[in-house]
């Protein structure tokens, strides 16, 4: 631990230039991964068979040794979780809750964005959340295309044996990761609606797609 520590202050700059491109190529890839996953449904889970090494080898020949390569190949590893979480929360609301907003007047858009998303948001943000941490975690392999990153510790360490400097990648991927599931954590919590939560406090089953018991709750709601 002592030589990761020396390691780190002694490459200060560039630790937290990499951590930065890490933290870039990650959270693009998220946000177009979340913007994909809303607009399509078919074929989603092609990205989940494929390894993650595979996926960048796929997309070498397209893209070139470039991050757009990385960032192709990290979009189709996180649309998976964040569209089957999608559509299972959704589909789980409350179809008596559905039926009092239709009656109210509201049109198909408006009780998509007004009942369902809000209803579904926990299960939503619960696949954002596996999204994050897949992409920050899987980012390590852009260093194999030349892309930067934290991954770059880890190769250029493993091309000559130094450990001080594979541990560092190691290390800092691992709490990157951590950090994106706690902060995807509260945000999740933050977006849970009251019923819900409450229902979730009885002991009732608590999280994910099973949640769908404590969503119907949320009819008493609707006037």
């Amino acid at each position: 631990m002592s030589g990761v520590l020396a390691f780190i202050v002694d490459n200060r700059a560039e630790v937290v230039q990499r951590v930065l491109q890490h933290l870039e190529i990650s959270a693009v890839s998220l946000a177009i991964a979340m913007l994909l996953s809303f607009l399509a449904i078919n074929a989603s889970n092609v990205g989940r068979a494929l390894p993650s090494l595979a996926l960048i080898a796929i997309a070498v020949p397209w893209g070139g040794l470039r991050p757009v390569t990385v960032v192709f190949a990290l979009v189709l590893l996180g649309i998976p979780p964040i569209l089957t979480n999608a559509y299972v929360g959704v589909r789980q609301v409350d179809r008596d809750v559905v039926e009092s907003a239709r009656g109210m007047g509201m049109r198909p858009l408006q009780v998509l964005r007004g009942v369902e998303l809000p209803l579904a948001a926990p299960v939503v943000m619960a696949g954002i959340r596996t999204a994050s941490v897949q992409i920050v975690a899987t980012a390590t392999l852009g260093a194999l295309v030349a892309t930067g990153g934290l991954g770059t510790f880890i190769t250029d360490g493993l091309a000559v044996s130094d450990r001080p400097s594979i541990l560092t990648g190691a290390l800092l991927v691992a709490v990157l990761a951590v950090l994106a599931d706690a902060g995807f954590g509260a945000l999740e919590r933050a977006v849970t609606p009251t019923g819900v939560r409450l229902e979730r406090g009885r002991g009732a089953p608590g999280t994910g797609p099973a949640a769908a018991p404590a969503i119907s709750r949320e009819k008493e709601r609707i006037p």
